[in-house]
């Protein structure tokens, strides 16, 4: 059962990604090279690779022993940070466009049924004895690395993912409040699902 649905979550990740950046390489204003770096930039893409990847490798691979994937907190690293894909855009994202047909189908992929299935995934399947409080500090290199790239890539292109991170909107100041108040909430999500890990595991 669980390599059945790491195959349907895979197949509908690599959908969604694969079709994304054909709509993004079909509509760009700019080469297909400087396309391809700016959807590589989107922390939602990445994020999405990162859980195609990890679907792919348990529904495929016959080797129990895949040290990365069957490490502890590997499920709860990427199913924190995928929630986090879809909480930041229904709050933050959603209201600044409309996308529609196909657009809207990989949209809500991207940023609704693929967390949630990542979510179950998670409650089915971790085992969460293994969690640990200081796993959180780890696990925040990923945004923290991610958003030096973003700044570094930016202020050379001047192309920024998101409008929280726009230095050309809201300067070097503000960009740095709203990553303090996201690094908060990446890491009081990281101590939530691991709170509610050990909940589980208790039951």
């Amino acid at each position: 059962m669980k390599r059945s649905l790491a195959f349907i979550f895979a197949a509908l990740g690599w959908f969604a990604i694969i079709a994304q950046y054909y709509l993004m390489i079909e509509n760009r204003t700019v080469s297909v090279s400087e396309a391809t770096i700016r959807f590589f930039s989107f922390f939602t893409i990445l994020t999405n690779i990162f859980v195609a990847l990890y679907f792919s490798i348990i529904s495929f691979s016959r080797n129990k022993s895949v040290s990365l994937i069957n490490a502890p907190g590997t499920l709860t690293f990427l199913t924190i940070y995928i929630a986090v894909v879809g909480l930041v855009y229904q709050v933050a994202l959603r209201h600044l466009w409309y996308p529609q047909g196909i657009q809207r189908l990989v949209d809500e992929l991207l940023h609704s049924v693929i967390p949630i299935l990542v979510i179950l995934f998670w409650y089915l399947y971790e085992p969460k004895k293994n969690l640990k409080y200081n796993m959180a500090i780890k696990w925040f290199s990923y945004p923290l690395v991610y958003f030096i790239y973003i700044l570094l890539r930016g202020n050379q292109s001047g192309f920024y993912p998101y409008p929280f991170v726009d230095v050309s909107i809201l300067g070097f100041a503000g960009v740095i409040q709203n990553a303090f108040f996201l690094s908060l909430f990446f890491l009081g999500l990281s101590s939530a699902f691991i709170f509610m890990g050990k909940l589980l595991d208790k039951k």
